[in-house]
């Protein structure tokens, strides 16, 4: 896609709209209209706009909700700790909030799938079906750490010298978003779709081989559970493959119809 496409498909974001909870500004929009509520959930650091390439087709499958979470696009600094159960608990306060009705169909991003993964177990009532999209699985928390080069470790330092050190940003709570995921409860029996990439690199083989079995243990999750291999695509399957995240949105929200949830 040239930069001009590009650009034109960032027209068909849907302006931004900011609402305040316990005194941290939220960036967000609403596209689309009806049930099921879909709830797009970025990676760390990812702003809303990683989204783009999904509209405006997506707002045919139902009311879309994309978010920034606190630090980042123009929401505020976090004033307290982002663990997983903070995130959870703002990014649902934000949908009630907004009037943004359940079922919700949760698509969850890299990091994101951390969260889309507890959200799914705190409220499992109101959780109509998730999408894992490249998702950071518990697992991968620690794994990861184990196989990073020296290089690696040299660039974070760099980069935490340069940045600074913030005790509230949802990486430097990571440790306790996973265990949170640990102790809550299981996750629900719901339509459940992992989405994998097929070109992931930069990493050593034996950890590339850990972050697929990962991505398995992801789809076993519920027994509704199914794997895909974004085979084109490695960590943003929603930028170089956005019909196939498109076409298995919608094969999720099928099956919640079908289930009578809608």
């Amino acid at each position: 896609m040239s930069f001009r496409q590009d650009a034109n498909r960032l027209k068909n974001l849907p302006p931004k709209r900011t609402h305040a909870i316990d005194g941290c500004k939220i960036t967000y929009t609403v596209a689309g209209q009806g049930t099921p509520t879909i709830v797009l959930i970025n990676g760390a650091g990812g702003p809303l706009e990683g989204w783009y390439k999904l509209y405006p087709e997506i707002e045919a499958l139902g009311t879309v909700v994309a978010y920034n979470r606190p630090g980042v696009g123009g929401s505020s600094r976090p004033l307290v700790p982002e663990t997983g159960e903070v995130v959870v608990h703002t990014l649902h306060r934000l949908l009630k909030e907004i009037d943004a009705h359940a079922p919700y169909v949760l698509v969850g991003h890299s990091f994101g799938g951390l969260h889309a993964n507890l959200f799914a177990r705190l409220y499992p009532k109101e959780v109509g079906g998730v999408i894992l999209l490249e998702a950071t699985a518990p697992d991968d928390v620690a794994s990861m750490k184990a196989y990073q080069s020296p290089w690696q470790r040299f660039i974070s330092g760099v980069m935490r010298r340069v940045f600074g050190f913030d005790p509230n940003n949802e990486i430097t709570n990571e440790e306790h978003t996973v265990k949170q995921i640990s102790q809550a409860p299981t996750f629900p029996n719901v339509p459940l779709q992992v989405i994998s990439g097929g070109q992931i690199k930069g990493l050593p083989s034996e950890a590339i081989n850990k972050r697929a079995q990962n991505q398995v243990t992801l789809s076993r999750l519920s027994p509704q559970g199914h794997h895909t291999i974004a085979a084109q695509s490695g960590h943003f399957p929603q930028m170089t493959e956005p019909t196939l995240v498109l076409d298995i949105i919608a094969r999720v929200i099928a099956s919640v119809r079908e289930q009578g949830m809608i």
